[in-house]
């Protein structure tokens, strides 16, 4: 086969995209010395195989937007290109699934392959364009290399967007198509017979976002023995390319929990690198540890279905506020969109005493396979893998999940439970057995019943304590339909006719076992250094809460992410990043903010005196920042906000209570309700 050497033109090219990539999106920011410290397990591989054996590491690289907007793909390349190979290492790389290419080497026109090894970059076939969302493209790959490449130890690695497990990884950005957990499966099965104990592949590899999941490790049982993916959204630099491909070819003799290690190691070193490593995640799964959480997983579902089926209601709320409260991933906000990613041990701490005889067995069993795992400061309840939980109700999303031939059976028919709000007829009589093997149907029941209608919320009447404090008291009966209660702000601007929404939190006194939910305005409000801004919580955590923030960023829109630390009673900026996409893949570039940055704060308003049905986007204050942005409670200032507590179901419905009018002036608060 004819080999044309293509490094040194590759080296020339991708110089330039390395340059903006490290300098635009990604920029270098000096430390912050007093953000929470960044968490790496202790663990040691020993070296199980002999210096001389062979390794072929297959790359299969959908560069989509990050690619064609950033380069981010010629990035990563550039990074194996610094890397000296060993005669016994080499790297199989296959291109496409970008509409351009930022070097002069790559086609953006064709499926490309590409060898590296101690010779240098060779380019070995210049293929038809072909689908890189299609789990044909990926077999074909996988066929390649299983018929043209012998070695002792295959590794592959998926590089692109990644958007959990309803939703899958590599997006194509021709085509829109994308691989999902089936499609991966499928494609792995076409090549080769899945053997538990002697897997074709040492490792499998997600340089992607949100894969870091139960589902996707279980669906690709049979084909490798570890595997490394990220829980959270990763940043745009993606793997340290030199440092993990660098010690594979430094120690070949290294297990593949060994090049885990190095992979998570050198990654949230390069993250730091560039101060993107506060929410960073990544970790490392021993497959062979997975017979022992399927039984553990599928038990802790079966317990969940079981109680539910006894109380729906009352489970359900229960079970969803420890959800909301345990971690989770991608943002999962109106505004950002749902990924519906949980951590599964936060999942199962949180619900505990909901479940108390599988939640202790599921954390132990997720701690096993875990092996490895390093998190970032705010991602400090990370446990290195992730699992369903429908944070949005949304329908698609679990029809997706079903459909998934690797997800529990117990998990899928607990969410067809919670949305639609029965059961399967013939699911019923199983749950008395041991196990439940049945289909589960991914569409509605003829007849669906709504578990969770808050019509009677809407409006609710709210009271003045003898502190002159507002509150609402709910009935045990109330309680039992929602997993949250929230405050919502408005600003009312008359003298322009407006009511300006400032968003939502959950900066309330909270007691759930008297039903109490009472105020604790203090006008104030986030600014952003000095601007009102539109707040959503996304997490509340022991130590802080992470909010979205929607702006303009230099004109296009997105959510700056920020953290707020019950201890310092301080906000930090973590960064700025698009939502999800309309396929549910996550946007990976991590915007840090840099002096002369545009600013647009983004705003919901409504006509007070108009018919207007729903809040609408507007832009409020445009400004340009300095060296040190900041967010931080600040002064409202005089005029007239009113206030209501925000009822969320399970389900992700939600309505508001009567508004509590809170008239600022001078420092003093006046507050009166509707009576």
């Amino acid at each position: 086969m004819l080999k044309q050497s293509v490094q040194k033109f590759f080296l020339l090219a991708v110089f330039i995209a390395t340059t903006l990539l490290a300098g635009g999106c990604t920029d270098i920011s000096p430390p912050v010395e007093d953000k929470p410290e960044r968490k790496v397990t202790s663990a040691k591989f020993d070296d199980i195989y002999k210096a001389t054996d062979t390794w072929l590491v297959q790359w299969y690289i959908c560069g989509t937007d990050l690619e064609s907007g950033s380069g981010a793909a010629s990035s990563d390349i550039q990074e194996l290109l610094n890397v000296k190979l060993p005669d016994n290492v080499q790297v199989l790389i296959q291109t496409g699934g970008a509409n351009q290419w930022h070097n002069n080497v790559v086609s953006s026109t064709a499926v490309e392959r590409f060898l590296y090894n101690k010779d240098g970059l060779q380019r070995l076939a210049t293929l038809d364009d072909a689908d890189m969302g299609d789990a044909n493209t990926l077999a074909d790959f996988l066929r390649y290399g299983k018929e043209n490449f012998t070695a002792d130890h295959k590794v592959i690695v998926f590089w692109d967007h990644g958007g959990g497990s309803a939703v899958g990884v590599c997006l194509d950005e021709r085509t829109k198509h994308f691989l999902s957990l089936n499609d991966l499966r499928t494609a792995f099965a076409a090549v080769y017979e899945p053997i538990i104990d002697n897997p074709p592949f040492e490792l499998i590899g997600f340089d992607a976002c949100l894969m870091a999941t139960y589902d996707t490790i279980s669906s690709l049982e049979g084909f490798t023995r570890y595997v490394t993916a990220s829980e959270e959204v990763e940043p745009g630099i993606g793997w340290d390319y030199t440092g993990w491909v660098g010690a594979l070819a430094t120690n070949p003799a290294m297990s593949g929990g060994g090049l885990g290690q190095a992979i998570c190691n050198t990654y949230i070193d390069a993250c730091a690198k560039y101060n993107l490593d506060d929410t960073a995640t990544l970790s490392v799964m021993d497959l062979n540890k997975l017979p022992e959480l399927r039984n553990a997983y599928e038990s802790f579902g079966l317990e969940a279905l079981r109680t539910a089926h006894k109380n729906p209601r009352n489970f359900f709320a229960k079970f969803s506020r420890g959800a909301a409260q345990a971690e989770n991933y991608g943002g999962n906000t109106r505004r950002t969109g749902f990924t519906n990613m949980v951590d599964i041990v936060d999942l199962a701490r949180t619900n505990k005493s909901l479940l108390p005889n599988t939640s202790d067995k599921l954390i132990g069993a997720v701690q096993d396979v875990v092996v490895y795992k390093t998190t970032g400061g705010y991602r400090a309840r990370s446990e290195g893998l992730a699992g369903f939980h429908s944070y949005s109700g949304d329908e698609q999303s679990l029809v997706n999940y079903i459909k998934l031939d690797a997800a529990p059976v117990p998990q899928k028919l607990l969410y067809y439970y919670l949305i639609y709000g029965k059961l399967p007829d013939n699911v019923i009589p199983l749950l008395e057995g041991d196990a439940l093997v049945t289909p589960v149907p991914d569409r509605p029941p003829a007849e669906r019943q709504e578990l969770f209608e808050l019509k009677d919320l809407q409006d609710m009447p709210v009271k003045l304590d003898k502190d002159n404090n507002a509150f609402v008291q709910l009935t045990p009966e109330q309680m039992d339909l929602l997993a949250s209660v929230r405050c919502q702000l408005v600003y009312m601007d008359a003298d322009n006719d407006l009511l300006i929404y400032l968003g939502s939190d959950a900066d309330i006194k909270a007691d759930w076992k008297a039903g109490t939910f009472t105020d604790n305005f203090r006008a104030v409000w986030p600014m952003l250094d000095g601007h009102p801004v539109y707040v959503e919580i996304t997490e509340e955590n022991d130590g802080y809460n992470l909010y979205s923030i929607p702006i303009k960023l230099n004109g296009v829109e997105c959510n700056l992410q920020v953290a707020y630390v019950y201890a310092e009673k301080k906000y930090y900026i973590i960064g700025a990043r698009k939502g999800l996409d309309s396929n549910g893949m996550s946007d990976r570039d991590l915007i840090k903010l840099k002096s002369g940055d545009e600013i647009t704060t983004l705003h919901y308003a409504m006509t007070i005196s108009g018919d207007d049905q729903d809040f609408t986007q507007v832009e409020v204050d445009t400004f340009t920042i300095g060296d040190t942005p900041q967010v931080k409670d600040e002064d409202l200032g005089n005029g007239n906000y009113a206030y209501a507590f925000e009822f969320v179901s399970p389900t992700g419905d939600s309505v508001t209570s009567d508004f509590v009018m809170f008239t600022v002036s001078n420092g003093e608060i006046v507050t009166n309700i509707n009576e």
